[in-house]
Parts: structure tokens; C-alpha cells; sequence
């Protein structure tokens, strides 16, 4: 599933970075809801940033991922990983939670406003190569 929602990691990429989150201090968590054969149908991912966009407090709650099986979309498992994400950061202390996504995935703009997420910016975001000295 993480490899589904970031397709442009390599499988050693996501590894690693599920490893770190797995070892990091309270101030990340992976949250999965199951099937009833014990697979898994989504998983968000939430931690505490001390900024975001929109937001004016120092310690905001933010889904830095989250993803729902196909065929398990529009049931409302992703409305429960999302409310258990709130009530982790809740739990942690903060008083905001926040989010992002791409400019292009409507889906999941549609999912944040249904959810009560409103849209606080849009960002272009620039990159260049730097010749070596």
C-alpha cells in the first residue's frame, strides 16, 4: 500500500522510511484498518510538525499520508483512519490538524472537504540543478 500511494520510491526507499517511522519518538504513528481475514485496507500516516500552512500553533497533527484499498474506498474506512489520526494528535496535544495534496489528485481534495478540511493554499513548487564546484 505505501508503494501504491508513492509509486516513484523504490521498494528499499519504502522500507527504509517504515523502518524509521517504526523506531521514531511519539511524534510519528502509522495507523492500518484491517480486513476481517487480517489483511490490511488503508493506512494513514501522522505526525507532529511544528508548521503548517493555515495553521497557527506550534505542534499541528499532519497526515503526511493516506491510503484506502480500490475496492474498500467510499465505506468509510477512510474517514476512520482519518478520525483515529485526529484523536492520536489530539491525544499528543495538538489542537490542529492538517494536511496536503497534489494539485492534480481531486480525489483526495474531495475526500479533505468531506471530511471538514478546508483548502487554506495551492503552491507551485520549483526545483534546479546546481553544477558541481
Amino acid at each position: 500500500m505505501h508503494f501504491a500511494l508513492w509509486p516513484q520510491g523504490s521498494r528499499e526507499e519504502h522500507e527504509a522510511e517504515i523502518k524509521n517511522m517504526l523506531v521514531n519518538d511519539a511524534k510519528d504513528a502509522v495507523l492500518v484498518c484491517d480486513t476481517e481475514t487480517g489483511g490490511l485496507q488503508g493506512f494513514i500516516e501522522v505526525s507532529i510538525r511544528s508548521y503548517a500552512e493555515g495553521c497557527s500553533t506550534d505542534g499541528v497533527g499532519y497526515i503526511e499520508g493516506w491510503y484506502v484499498d480500490e475496492g474498500a474506498r467510499l465505506q468509510g474506512v477512510g474517514r476512520a483512519l482519518v478520525e483515529a489520526a485526529e484523536a492520536w494528535a489530539m491525544s499528543q496535544g495538538c489542537v490542529e490538524m492538517a494536511s496536503d495534496t497534489e494539485l492534480e489528485n481531486l480525489v483526495s481534495q474531495k475526500a479533505h472537504a468531506r471530511l471538514g478540511y478546508e483548502e487554506v493554499e495551492r503552491i507551485v513548487c520549483f526545483k534546479k540543478r546546481l553544477p558541481p564546484p
